[in-house]
């Protein structure tokens, strides 16, 4: 069996992937608006030794999702929304990508973004995949006690390591149409992590 797992380079998702690797092929899948160049996902993905493709996503979610964060001052709903229009359009592109499974890095103690169990359910059934969140029952100290073994991880200040998700598309176009000075308001200062590699 295929999985498609989205995938930003980041240590959630490249562990989700790990963790999946015995019982699927997966294929890392970052989702663009066209918008920034997804080479740290093709990067890490190459690093860590699975195949990468870029989906490319509905840029009227993209604007939608700015206008949503500006509005709100903080990025939570703009980027609910946003993964769950990636979630659904890489299950609808299922046949296209032969994947059988979805997948993300969504965490148990993630605030934004999360898979609640009827859109799950309702992505299994419109598209005949399966929905696959494998560290959905796994906090934080568990998960970066997994990557510490597992993966070598860059980690800092998110606006200066490079991804390729969500975030990084919407400060682009946050900045764009509202300037620097909107993106500093909307998004709070956070750590953000980018594989590198497997943990000999």
């Amino acid at each position: 069996m295929r999985c498609g797992l989205c995938y930003s380079a980041g240590k959630d998702s490249t562990l989700a992937a790990v963790l999946l690797d015995p019982f699927y092929e997966v294929v890392l899948l970052s989702g663009t608006f066209g918008v920034v160049d997804p080479d740290p996902a093709r990067e890490a993905a190459a690093a860590v030794g699975f195949d990468h493709l870029t989906v490319d996503l509905d840029p009227s979610v993209a604007e939608e999702a700015v206008e949503q964060m500006y509005a709100d001052g903080f990025p939570r709903n703009a980027i609910q929304q946003v993964h769950e229009h990636a979630v659904e359009t890489v299950s609808e592109r299922a046949e296209d990508l032969d994947i059988d499974a979805v997948a993300d890095g969504t965490r148990r103690d993630d605030r934004v973004p999360t898979i609640e169990r009827p859109f799950a359910q309702s992505v299994e059934d419109r598209f005949g995949v399966d929905y696959l969140a494998p560290l959905a029952g796994v906090g934080r100290d568990a998960i970066d006690d997994m990557a510490a073994r597992t993966l070598v991880v860059e980690s800092g200040p998110s606006d200066r390591i490079p991804k390729a998700d969500y975030e990084v598309e919407l400060r682009a176009l946050l900045a764009e149409r509202y300037g620097q000075d909107a993106v500093d308001e909307v998004f709070p200062e956070h750590t953000q992590s980018r594989v590198r590699g497997l943990a000999e």
